[in-house]
């Protein structure tokens, strides 16, 4: 049924705009003088939207098709997700383009002058929207960060999904979606954890007593990051210890550094490493249970 009314809407359209060019054609034989009027028609609105709705389901599919490559490889995931938005923003670009060229077709001093006075409209209207659209530009081009990307933003730490020209959107570990506008992210520090690269560093933190044999704790962590499956080893691992005090008692605080191989699988990585020391520490005798509470 809807593609039956597309396929209505799309003659009746391709109709309207075919009896408007004709009827433009010979009113221009008669009058070289072009007014705003003579250049929007009913046809020509009709024909707008309809290459709109069109060109919304084509980004859209076009968008889709690029994220199901992706998520097939791990290995270009993150390359071809950062392509994206700049996919999304030269395709826009070109609908609009064409919509002025093609079927509205002003002459040159007039597009000037109404291109003028909507940027000077919308200036002063939307002041804040042109500050994050402005900020999403330079994001684009900065690359700081791109989608797929890990970022911390103040409190919130997560997952670019998307940049768009007005906003981006971070997926935390519980799986909120928060949405960031563009200017706060040029107005703020933002934290990368992966910069683009598929694997990261991952920290994994145990509180152990100050008497623990420090040199069979290390030996013991390393190996539990290396059994990992997560783990990606072509990267250092890395055991340190510092001393911390709490409620008036001396404790070690073992920092365990390794990277993860997908930084999608960051928080099983650290809970892996986390599970596997405090099991061998534990049936090894190095630490008791009281000890760890």
């Amino acid at each position: 049924m809807r593609l039956t009314i597309l396929i209505f809407f799309i003659f009746f359209t391709s109709l309207c705009y075919g009896a408007d060019t004709v009827a433009g054609t010979v009113k221009n034989t008669v009058s070289d003088t072009i007014n705003f009027i003579d250049i929007i028609s009913i046809s020509k609105l009709l024909l707008t939207l309809m290459f709109f709705i069109v060109s919304y389901y084509f980004i859209a599919l076009f968008t889709k098709i690029l994220e199901f490559f992706a998520e097939k490889s791990s290995k270009v995931r993150i390359t071809i997700k950062g392509l994206i938005p700049v996919v999304r923003i030269v395709l826009w670009s070109a609908f609009i383009v064409i919509t002025i060229k093609v079927i509205y077709n002003p002459p040159v001093h007039m597009l000037i002058t109404a291109l003028a006075s909507v940027a000077l409209a919308v200036g002063f209207a939307t002041q804040d929207l042109l500050k994050n659209i402005f900020g999403g530009i330079m994001l684009l081009f900065d690359r700081s960060f791109k989608v797929g990307d890990k970022i911390k933003v103040g409190e919130d730490y997560g997952e670019v999904v998307t940049i768009s020209l007005t906003t981006t959107r971070i997926t935390t570990p519980d799986d909120s979606v928060v949405i960031v506008p563009n200017m706060e992210l040029m107005n703020t520090s933002v934290s990368n954890s992966n910069s683009g690269e598929l694997y990261c560093q991952v920290v994994a933190k145990i509180m152990l007593p100050i008497d623990v044999n420090t040199q069979k704790v290390r030996k013991i962590a390393i190996e539990a990051a290396q059994v990992s499956k997560y783990i990606y080893l072509n990267k250092p691992i890395e055991v340190l210890f510092t001393n911390k005090i709490n409620e008036h008692k001396s404790f070690l605080e073992m920092k365990l550094k390794a990277y993860v191989m997908d930084i999608r699988y960051e928080f099983q990585f650290q809970s892996d490493m986390t599970e596997i020391v405090i099991k061998e520490l534990l049936q090894q005798g190095i630490v008791n249970k009281n000890e760890l509470e």
